[in-house]
């Protein structure tokens, strides 16, 4: 081989592996580009939903304003939808007062009684699962060992705690309760709801639950007005770009303020969830 085509060859080498290096070094700037990429597509997703979620918290807040506010613009609490914009988001609220509901902790067994026959149950049924519930919830209960024993006959594993119900879901503990008959009471029932149900705010089924029961009165608006009461918030924000956060909120009103108060003095958040 002649010295011109040995040079030539190395030459044709060499050009080969500046093209390999030239081809990896694509390739690797290709992976890190596709990686910086993915990775702030995450960053932006996290700042996305950061965004929503901090709106959903503050459209709580606003709804709790507006319900306070004593003025022509005050919101309903009947649960019809009001829409808000803030930030280039979309908030879709919903309040509703939970003063037409039965509280299982408070109401007399009469109550519990006669909404559990408006909901299905047999007069007898009705009559053991009411007295069932009280025990659940009673802190003087006489005889534990005997209120084991039928809890255990009835293949359970716990009996009641003597303490209140914590959620209106704990109620499909107590024996008698059935599946079907819990999810036919349920929407009638709340553990935050502070007074007795107001039948001007209940739904049919607890009206005539009351009437049932003998009671309680209804108390004029004056009296509505001036004691505390719980509300339930649901909040659906959305960014228009397929997020969205959502909120459900069940807040405690104190009496006596307005919507100029702080808010700190106006509501305590029984349960704030996603």
């Amino acid at each position: 081989m002649t010295r011109r085509g040995a040079s030539a060859g190395q030459g044709g080498f060499a050009l080969l592996i500046v093209l390999w290096t030239l081809a990896g070094l694509s390739l690797l700037v290709s992976i890190v580009i596709a990686t910086a990429d993915a990775g702030l597509r995450g960053v932006y997703a996290l700042r996305s939903a950061a965004q929503l979620q901090d709106a959903a918290d503050g459209e709580v807040w606003d709804a709790v304003f507006h319900v306070m506010d004593h003025s022509a613009a005050r919101w309903s609490t009947d649960g019809r939808a009001y829409v808000t914009r803030v930030g280039g988001m979309e908030a879709t609220l919903r309040v509703r007062s939970e003063a037409g509901l039965i509280n299982p902790n408070s109401a007399p067994r009469p109550l519990l009684a006669a909404l559990l026959q408006e909901c299905g149950a047999t007069r007898e049924q009705a009559a053991s699962i009411a007295a069932n519930m009280v025990d659940w919830r009673s802190t003087a209960q006489t005889d534990r060992a005997v209120s084991q024993a039928r809890y255990l006959a009835a293949g359970l594993n716990y009996r009641p705690p003597g303490g209140p119900f914590q959620s209106v879901g704990e109620v499909g503990l107590v024996l008698g309760m059935t599946p079907g008959l819990l999810q036919a009471v349920r929407p009638h029932l709340s553990v935050t709801q502070p007074n007795d149900p107001d039948a001007r705010q209940a739904d049919p089924v607890v009206r005539q639950a009351l009437r049932r029961a003998g009671g309680p009165p209804v108390p004029p608006p004056s009296a509505s007005e001036n004691r505390p009461g719980s509300v339930v918030v649901d909040v659906i924000v959305r960014d228009g770009q397929g997020g969205q956060a959502t909120r459900r909120a069940v807040i405690l009103l104190t009496p006596g303020t307005h919507a100029g108060a702080a808010l700190s003095d106006m509501v305590h958040v029984v349960r704030l969830r996603s």
